[in-house]
């Protein structure tokens, strides 16, 4: 059973991270590839454009970006891609680059996956 773990871009990478893949749509900013130290960057497990505008980091609209985002990767091709490599894995570490530790869209996507997984 592979272990889900999430960590921002911006704090050093560690052995205990396993397979690291950016959660980004958008390379984060001040961050140069060698220091992200990534095995993988799937923008495709993303929220839309339009969600993640429409949300724009409010928390009052956490409750409903979550369903909507989940509604989103119900309909994507790279979540197979994500739980094919997942079931190859020991640990993947989901790397995103919000301040916001708990509202943002890497936590919906490792509840989501975790889920999917148990």
């Amino acid at each position: 059973m592979v272990t889900i773990k999430t960590k921002r871009v911006y704090e050093e990478a560690s052995p205990e991270d396993g397979y690291r893949i950016l959660t980004e749509r958008l390379w984060p900013r001040g961050v140069s590839k060698e220091r992200a130290k990534l095995d993988r960057w799937m923008k495709g497990i993303v929220p839309s454009h339009d969600l993640r505008k429409w949300f724009n980091h409010d928390p009052d609209k956490w409750d409903e970006l979550k369903d909507r985002y989940r509604k989103e990767l119900y309909g994507s091709e790279d979540i197979q891609k994500l739980i094919k490599l997942a079931e190859q894995k020991d640990t993947i570490t989901f790397i995103y680059a919000s301040k916001d530790e708990e509202h943002n869209s890497t936590v919906v996507l490792k509840e989501f996956i975790g889920q999917l997984l148990s």
